[in-house]
């Protein structure tokens, strides 16, 4: 983590400022805690990527195999006994599908989806905040640091922002956290990105959210709208005209070139044997 994110950064559970407590940094932070003075709570920083969740236990308690990974990575015993007395329950563990994941992202950077989004992304105006929702290991965000100010990512997976922190600009961080989540508190993005992430983030939420975040600025946001998740599929599922008109009544207006749908390649290498091919619609949107 850089120590200049901390400016921007406020506690998810009661907005306020925060401060830092740093046990190891070289470039950047590598180890240490976030804290926040007015709720007491901790958020931990492990090889150089802070995790900011209200409830550190919860957040373990369906990643267990990454806890016990997380212990090992420290080396602060005062880190070491924090997240060891967060390992208290256990839910279906999540840790070995968003390794997986992390690396089929990996193996599927050169997808034409890619290189599409960062030629829409190039034709906008530079931008001073960008915010990525659901950034993964970051390969747009990278591309956006070039040209913009200030790029913040984040994620749910621990494993993908570790990837992502690989790559270092001075100017871009990446953080654990839950999209719905006030991470930024009131700071306005000139540019927010979530691409294809509403089939784990409900809809309605997040458009609610990201619609806060921007005051004047573009929403670029992508979906292939396979809602079939089980148990885990989100309540309110949206299609491509529903997508649409929810961001209107938002107060987006939507780009002429992205009023259609579209259909763009995005082809993920899940292993040797196997890809998956979807079609992604992408709409990018402003508010003036």
């Amino acid at each position: 983590m850089h120590e200049s994110s901390l400016e921007f950064l406020r506690c998810v559970n009661c907005g306020a400022k925060l401060e830092l407590d740093v046990f190891e940094s070289q470039r950047e932070i590598e180890e240490g805690f976030i804290h926040c003075k007015k709720c007491k709570l901790q958020f931990p920083i492990i090889q150089k990527v802070p995790i900011l969740w209200n409830d550190f236990s919860k957040y373990l308690s369906s990643r267990v195999l990454l806890g016990g990974k997380l212990y090992k990575l420290t080396h602060s015993n005062k880190l070491k006994d924090f997240v060891k007395k967060s390992l208290k329950t256990k839910d279906n563990d999540r840790s070995n599908l968003e390794e997986k994941w992390a690396r089929v992202y990996q193996n599927s950077k050169t997808s034409k989806f890619y290189s599409t989004i960062k030629k829409n992304l190039d034709s906008l105006p530079s931008s001073k905040f960008v915010l990525e929702h659901g950034c993964s290991i970051g390969i747009i965000d990278s591309h956006l640091a070039n040209s913009s100010e200030f790029v913040f990512g984040i994620d749910r997976s621990f494993s993908a922002i570790q990837v992502a922190k690989k790559q270092f600009k001075d100017n871009l961080d990446y953080f654990v956290a839950d999209s719905p989540s006030p991470v930024f508190g009131k700071l306005k993005f000139d540019l927010v990105l979530a691409l294809n992430v509403l089939e784990i983030i409900e809809p309605e939420i997040l458009l609610n959210t990201v619609s806060k975040q921007i005051s004047k600025g573009y929403f670029v946001i992508s979906d292939p709208y396979d809602f079939d998740r089980g148990a885990n599929s989100v309540k309110n599922p949206v299609d491509a005209s529903s997508l649409r008109l929810n961001l209107n009544n938002l107060g987006f207006k939507i780009s002429n070139s992205t009023k259609k749908p579209s259909f763009i390649p995005w082809n993920l290498k899940i292993n040797s044997r196997t890809t998956l091919n979807y079609k992604v619609d992408l709409v990018i949107a402003q508010k003036y």
